[in-house]
């Protein structure tokens, strides 16, 4: 079958839309926390962001699987090794900074084919930050303005988004509530840096942006985790990659875990190298 990312994308930034509003209805309402089999938090948001994208998914895409977070455990790895095309999400990528009130979470949806995200939506209710990206298109970012219309309504700037060069010093975007003592080693043969803080999805988004240079992740990760995400940056001119330099790709094994990995904005510095040895390259 054809697919038109361009209209799919614009159709899944709706359904973004739509779970992030079920989230924030509960955002600031009582809710209890549970703790899924691994330990991380799960509420209420999780479950409604979920119905709202896999409902909404089933009635754009009938015809194409949809792997969630909170319904993985139905796609075992006998059917879902088959699957060529599929959508991967992940209806509320932070919920600890959900819980924590901080704003910086997202739903992040991304279309996978033949292994590689040629689409990807990342939402952030909170922030009212949307972005979308596919395969050929390029990777446009739609934010607040900060100015407001003669009848104070607020609008909203939609632009196309790119990395940029390296930076002096180098801006690391880390994760807010996964720090991880080996990124920090790493970091020390780098030479001068900022190191900012954020949750989910975001830190791709700032590098697509060209508001960070690099984004260093140790530890556990799963794939609805990296693959909107992924897109995004990689439509606007960065990579994400395995520690070894090789791209970063899904669907490819039983475990739906992701390797240690790298992402980054300047495709022409060998970050690998950089933060092996100092020795990365232009």
């Amino acid at each position: 079958m054809t697919i038109d990312h361009a209209e799919l994308a614009r159709e899944c930034a709706a359904i973004a839309r739509t779970a992030g509003a079920a989230i924030m209805r509960i955002y600031d309402a009582d809710y209890t926390i549970a703790r899924k089999d691994d330990a991380s938090p799960l509420t209420a948001a999780d479950l409604a962001a979920h119905h709202a994208i896999v409902d909404g998914l089933a009635a754009l895409t009938p015809q194409i699987p949809v792997l969630s977070e909170e319904s993985a455990e139905q796609a075992a790895w006998s059917e879902r090794r088959g699957w060529t095309r599929y959508w991967l999400v992940d209806p509320l990528d932070g919920t600890r900074e959900f819980i924590k009130h901080n704003g910086e979470f997202t739903v992040n949806i991304a279309l996978i084919e033949d292994g590689v995200p040629t689409l990807g939506v990342v939402y952030a209710p909170a922030l009212d930050e949307m972005y979308t990206a596919w395969q050929g298109g390029h990777a446009y970012a739609e934010t607040p303005r900060n100015d407001k219309f003669d009848d104070g309504a607020r609008g909203v700037r939609h632009v196309a988004i790119s990395t940029r060069a390296r930076a002096t010093p180098l801006v690391v975007a880390g994760s807010r509530s996964h720090a991880d003592p080996r990124m920090l080693t790493a970091l020390d043969k780098v030479g001068a840096h900022e190191l900012i803080s954020l949750g989910s999805s975001l830190k791709f988004c700032r590098t697509a942006q060209g508001k960070a240079d690099l984004y260093v992740r140790h530890g556990l990760t799963s794939e609805w985790d990296t693959a909107a995400g992924q897109c995004v940056l990689e439509q606007a001119g960065g990579g994400v990659t395995r520690l070894d330099g090789s791209r970063l790709t899904y669907n490819s094994k039983e475990s739906l875990l992701n390797p240690d990995f790298l992402a980054f904005g300047d495709r022409s510095v060998d970050w690998a190298a950089l933060l092996r040895d100092g020795s990365g390259s232009e």
